[in-house]
């Protein structure tokens, strides 16, 4: 299945971050099973033109990079840090940069992390329809992970290792190619 791309945007300025890590390990799993090329970024990445962008022909050359990196995919994992119950303003922005239909049909796997279990909802009544707005398919199994879930900013817990496998299976809708024996690996 090699030449698809998959890309991975956390939603978030922090480093180190839970939520980068989240995306990024949903990423290396999908790439082990399907043969992707994969690429993460945060909103570090993206730079501090977004900030001043009021449209995407006014950000510059590094965030213009990485939108152009998010439609150009074939699939994508977006992971958002949950401030106040939703998602961070400048995550919003640099989706709203998106034209629509640039994103129509995509699979996205939607990922949030929070402090506790509290927010836990936020992939379903936040995400979800941001990106059903897009038309964008958000595979079934969506992946919130609290504090408890890593270890020094490293996947740790069992069952979002479960959540994880169970999300990057539901990518084989879409590439039908993969090998079923590396998805008994994970």
């Amino acid at each position: 299945m090699s030449g698809f791309k998959l890309v991975g945007i956390a939603g978030s300025f922090n480093r180190p971050s839970k939520t980068l890590a989240l995306v990024r390990h949903v990423a290396e799993r999908a790439s082990i099973r399907y043969g992707f090329t994969s690429k993460t970024y945060d909103l570090h990445d993206v730079g501090p033109s977004l900030g001043s962008a009021l449209w995407r022909k006014d950000l510059d050359e590094q965030a213009r990079h990485v939108v152009d990196e998010i439609v150009h995919a074939d699939a994508l994992i977006i992971g958002s840090p949950t401030y106040k119950g939703s998602y961070p303003g400048h995550f919003k922005h640099l989706i709203d940069l998106i034209d629509p239909h640039e994103l129509r049909g995509k699979p996205i796997i939607i990922t949030a992390t929070g402090g506790g279990d509290r927010h836990a909802l936020m992939v379903e009544h936040q995400l979800r329809p941001l990106f059903g707005f897009f038309m964008a398919h958000t595979l079934p199994t969506a992946v919130y992970a609290s504090d408890r879930d890593f270890t020094d900013y490293a996947v740790s817990s069992d069952p979002l290792l479960s959540r994880v496998g169970e999300v990057v299976g539901e990518l084989a809708a879409f590439f039908p190619g993969a090998n079923p024996a590396l998805a008994a690996a994970e």
